[in-house]
């Protein structure tokens, strides 16, 4: 009776401890999970503890190993969007840490067409798909849009080298880990999306992040 006890109550602290790692994705639905996310984690089924300790043993055993087996293996990045700060692990240990800017949740609707934007940055678990240097950003509809003007017919208006900063990092769908030259905002949501980070940051983590890298964003 002990051991059911003393099971049930590490069964949860397991899983919390392992959610953590991995942006809270055992905490929803595969429904929720955003696109180009990994959904390998989401597949994770807990099922309450056999009554015969042997077995319960066993699958506390398989839990943990599941746990462990969805671990960062080596270096990795992780957004915490709720605190706006980002951070570069290898293991426990915290090579890099600053303050960031994440999607501010505001949603825009072009009064000519209809068509509606909800600026938020996606949670998961990502890859570093790619790395620029001098990124040039291609400004969408909703970029003029929101300020007040008519996307234009010449595409060449569309182009903007400064606001991305030196360097730029796509996770996937458009989104980058990038620079600002709006820095003294670092710290509050107010991105479209994508991950804002300090030029000094950007520049160290741009050296040290490798081409498939995770990002673990919650």
């Amino acid at each position: 009776m002990k051991l059911r006890v003393w099971l049930f109550i590490l069964i949860p602290l397991v899983v919390l401890a392992g959610a953590g790692f991995v942006g809270w994705r055992l905490l929803f639905p595969p429904e929720v999970t955003p696109a180009g996310a990994d959904t390998e984690i989401s597949q994770i089924k807990l099922a309450r503890l056999p009554d015969d300790p042997k077995q319960a043993k066993k699958a506390l055993a398989q839990v943990r190993a599941g746990l462990q087996k969805l671990a960062p293996h080596g270096p990795y990045i992780v957004v915490n969007t709720h605190s706006n700060i980002v951070s570069y692990r290898t293991g426990k240990e915290i090579v890099l840490q600053g303050p960031c800017s994440s999607g501010s949740g505001e949603a825009l609707t072009d009064s000519v067409t209809g068509q509606k934007w909800v600026f938020d940055t996606p949670r998961g678990v990502f890859k570093i798909q790619s790395k620029l240097t001098d990124p040039i950003w291609r400004k969408p509809d909703w970029a003029f849009i929101e300020e007040g003007d008519r996307p234009p017919k010449d595409p060449n208006e569309r182009y903007d080298d400064k606001v991305l900063g030196d360097y730029a990092m796509g996770f996937g769908h458009g989104y980058f880990l990038h620079g600002t030259i709006y820095e003294d905002l670092l710290g509050i949501s107010i991105t479209h999306g994508c991950v804002r980070l300090r030029s000094d940051d950007l520049k160290k983590l741009y050296a040290q992040v490798k081409i498939g890298t995770q990002v673990y964003i919650f």
